[in-house]
């Protein structure tokens, strides 16, 4: 399961920089992506340094940043579609898959912390 949700997040984080260098060229939507691809990527990231924690705290602590990042990044996927500078399908998948994977770490977070 753990190596199905690390290409998740790494294919999810791939999605997030091709987007990313796709949109318009504008003052607005440079300050969005920016944004946008740093809590994006930092989903796999994080979830891939709470493997490697030290403690079931420190686990806890990074996958609690990553759905912090997870839902940063569901703001901005949003923000980007109801503002009309993107438009197409593209997006609301990725939306619906940012909120999916913010529900995974939810989910985990409460899991670990209930079996602390």
């Amino acid at each position: 399961m753990k190596t199905d949700l690390n290409k998740r997040f790494y294919t999810f984080a791939l999605d997030i920089v091709s987007l990313v260098r796709h949109l318009p060229k504008e003052m607005a939507t440079y300050e969005i992506g920016r944004q946008l691809i740093r809590s994006g990527t930092s989903i796999a990231a994080n979830y891939e340094e709470a493997k490697g924690g030290f403690s079931k705290d420190d686990f806890i602590y990074k996958i609690n940043i990553a759905y912090k990042e997870a839902r940063e990044t569901t703001f901005w996927l949003k923000l980007l579609e109801d503002s009309n500078i993107v438009k197409c399908g593209y997006l609301s998948s990725l939306r619906k898959e940012s909120e999916e994977i913010r529900n995974i770490l939810g989910t985990s977070v409460r899991t670990a912390k209930g079996n602390s």
